[in-house]
């Protein structure tokens, strides 16, 4: 339930998209409608309106992820505050100049803001992040430790340059398909890798 909590504003992203793709006069109508007072020139084509109503849902969703969660009395995760920022940042961008080129960059921003997160406060900081997420659930030699929050650091690295290139070396349908397909294949693939690697360190109850 909480991944797909996490996940939701990249699936309005994406379904968002999608209908606005499918049907550019509606989209453009209702950008015309409720964004123009905010996007520089007031003028926004059907070409442009898909990512500009589907990058404002998901601003929206995230404002009210955050919501929700503070209504209900429940921490909000530090990383969630941080993609309120880039998102509000980066989307912000989008809308007013209508230019998607802006949210493009939000995904890479956020994926290395989580590598340099877990490879400073590794290296730097000498705390392994992904060893206090997980130590609970499981118990690894330190050397593991160490190469697993190494790992990860590198993976949110590389997927950040990843989104880059598709960004900005394919079409933007394309990019929003390998933004909720691709991205998250790539992640449940590293995440079995781990899995595999780890399952040695974990030893069944007699």
């Amino acid at each position: 339930m909480k991944f797909l909590f996490d996940l939701f504003p990249t699936i309005l992203f994406f379904g968002i998209f999608k209908w606005g793709e499918g049907s550019p006069d509606a989209a453009q109508a209702l950008v015309s409608h409720y964004l123009s007072g905010i996007v520089s020139g007031g003028v926004v084509t059907a070409a442009q309106a898909p990512v500009l109503l589907a990058t404002s849902a998901a601003i929206a969703a995230t404002v009210a992820q955050i919501s929700y969660l503070l209504a209900r009395r429940k921490k909000v995760d530090k990383m969630l505050w941080i993609s309120l920022v880039i998102i509000s940042v980066f989307g912000g961008l989008t809308i007013y100049f209508h230019n998607d080129t802006f949210i493009k960059w939000k995904l890479t921003v956020l994926y290395w803001a989580f590598a340099t997160a877990l490879l400073v406060s590794q290296f730097i900081l000498k705390k392994n992040l992904i060893r206090t997420m997980m130590e609970k659930q499981i118990a690894l030699p330190e050397p593991i430790w160490q190469r697993v929050g190494f790992s990860w650091g590198i993976f949110f690295a590389l997927m950040g340059l990843l989104n880059l290139y598709i960004a900005f070396n394919f079409s933007t349908a394309t990019w929003v398909n390998f933004k909720l397909f691709g991205g998250m294949g790539l992640m449940f693939a590293f995440i079995i890798a781990q899995s595999i690697m780890l399952s040695k360190y974990i030893k069944d109850p007699e």
